[in-house]
């Protein structure tokens, strides 16, 4: 088993987080194997995204490009989770917080932020004393509606019979 083709594979997996791929695949691998320096840092990098955790994710991957690099377009891929993630969690999200799940920053992010501001509705607004916020697109997720449940209530006339009895 050559563990070079068996770590890029795991690569591929991880790239297509949220999907348990990168999990399946583990399981497939002997105990053995996992213990290797590679596989020990791809299953760092799994968990620091699961957790959401993307400031340590981005630290580990720059250390251990050797391994994340030989699979293209992983960053992007790791970009679109992070975005996915956020969009799920926030309405407005500050430009900090964006910064650093996506790992851009400067001129680049600008130039990201005003690609996403014309094509995926992003909005861009001033924050009170916090800096530049990013609103997001709303979802089913980050935009919770409160529902009125008919089907479960009790006519307060049912309730008021049983008074009489308890008392």
């Amino acid at each position: 088993m050559s563990t070079q083709i068996v770590a890029r594979i795991l690569v591929k997996a991880l790239m297509a987080i949220p999907a348990p791929d990168f999990s399946l695949c583990l399981f497939l691998i002997p105990e053995r194997v996992q213990m290797e320096e590679q596989f020990k840092t791809l299953i760092v990098l799994s968990h620091y995204l699961e957790t959401g955790r993307f400031r340590q994710f981005w630290d580990e991957a720059a250390k251990s490009r050797h391994i994340v690099e030989a699979v293209p377009g992983f960053e992007q891929a790791i970009q679109a989770y992070a975005i996915h993630l956020l969009s799920l969690t926030y309405q407005k999200v500050p430009r900090s917080v964006l910064a650093e799940a996506i790992n851009i920053e400067g001129l680049s992010l600008d130039k990201f932020l005003e690609q996403q501001v014309a094509n995926c509705g992003w909005i861009l607004e001033k924050g009170h004393g916090r800096g530049q916020l990013v609103v997001l697109p709303s979802n089913e997720f980050n935009h919770p509606e409160l529902k009125k449940n008919t089907a479960g209530s009790i006519p307060l006339e049912h309730v008021a019979r049983i008074f009489p009895i308890l008392g």
